[in-house]
């Protein structure tokens, strides 16, 4: 099957991750893969499938409509026989060139475009966007359960939802390590915004640190802004924590950087599908911490296959990061746990496959 991806391409984050191993974990399925990229920026550079064909279409502003009418030609030319979106802005211009080249579409939904950013009037506009775009279309996939709800809540039918769980690569067994001691490394990875809750993550540190506690915190990614990148370093100015924080940036191999760790944070306020990082962390074998927000406790069982805590409380977040330090939870049971759930059931592989599934149903 020919299938056009429809993304925006702006970043290599969660929902640039999933787009690029659902490219290459359909292509080993036998579907031919292409994409179209409305803001070709960090996408088309760090993707890992660089040989999958991909167009560049870049949009002067949000309403381009003229693009509508460059992918329905696209597609007819090129013979696709489906349209794949993943964004409101995807799914926007994706409608109309469904509905121009008479190819049906599917539409990713990788988080609640209601509750995305801290703009509450783009996610007003969004989620608009998002609903008209979706009239249309033959398929909705969710990557959560709490996802498949905020549909049907929007409206949508349940029988034009199919839930497909983001998955990653399982790199290999469970890596051999020891319970740490001394300094723990305590890490957060993140494309770094405002609704990731790194304020809270520093914040807890900043408590542990005054409890004679001996550690660092590794922050891997980079800021979504300049602006917010000063906000950050300058509150950890502030609580006295700065060299006690590594910035690292943003890495390609992110399971390098990740194995480096002896616990993640993600202590996200909201808007999440099912994190890429949790999901990364756990392949492998490094224990999670993360908030109770939308899919996240989908994955994470609270002292079983990570550690749940209520958003953007620093003080619980603490306490639970103290309870992991002083044993009260078992590291090494909780990483063995959390990476028997990954490789069974959240795999990039299974993840392509019930894409798969879901194009077969469209088209049948």
């Amino acid at each position: 099957m020919k299938v056009l991806h429809i993304i925006n391409g702006e970043y290599y984050a969660g929902a640039e991750k999933v787009q690029d191993l659902l490219a290459l974990g359909l292509t080993e399925l036998g579907h031919e893969i292409n994409f179209v990229c409305f803001k070709p920026d960090k996408f088309p550079a760090l993707r890992s499938g660089k040989e999958i064909s991909l167009y560049k279409m870049p949009m002067r502003h949000r309403f381009d409509f003229g693009c509508a009418r460059q992918v329905a030609r696209l597609a007819r030319e090129g013979g696709f026989e489906l349209l794949h979106s993943h964004s409101p802005r995807g799914a926007m211009i994706g409608r109309i060139a469904s509905l121009l080249a008479g190819v049906p579409m599917v539409h990713h939904v990788h988080s609640p475009a209601a509750r995305d950013t801290e703009a509450a009037f783009m996610n007003r506009v969004n989620s608009v966007v998002e609903r008209w775009s979706a009239a249309s279309i033959q398929a909705l996939i969710p990557v959560s359960r709490s996802l498949e709800r905020y549909l049907v809540e929007q409206g949508f039918s349940p029988r034009r939802i199919f839930t497909v769980p983001n998955g990653v690569p399982t790199p290999g067994p469970l890596p051999v390590r020891p319970t740490p001691a001394g300094t723990w490394r305590i890490g957060a990875v993140a494309l770094f915004r405002p609704r990731k809750g790194m304020e809270v993550l520093l914040k807890a540190a900043a408590h542990l640190l005054r409890q004679g506690r001996t550690l660092r915190v590794v922050a891997i990614g980079g800021f979504e802004t300049p602006a917010y990148e000063q906000e950050i370093k300058a509150l950890a100015d502030s609580l006295g924590i700065s060299e006690h924080v590594d910035w690292l940036g943003f890495t390609r191999d992110v399971n390098q950087a990740l194995a480096q760790l002896d616990v993640m944070v993600l202590p996200s306020l909201y808007g999440e599908g099912m994190p890429m990082a949790v999901l990364e962390a756990m392949a492998v074998g490094v224990p999670v911490v993360a908030s109770d927000v939308e899919g996240i406790p989908e994955v994470l069982e609270h002292g079983r296959t990570g550690l749940v805590v209520p958003p953007a409380n620093d003080q619980a977040l603490a306490g639970e990061l103290a309870a992991l330090m002083d044993g009260r939870h078992d590291w090494a049971q909780l990483r063995q746990q959390a990476y028997q759930l990954q490789s069974e059931r959240y795999s990039s592989s299974s993840m392509a496959r019930a894409v798969s599934d879901v194009y077969a149903q469209v088209l049948a």
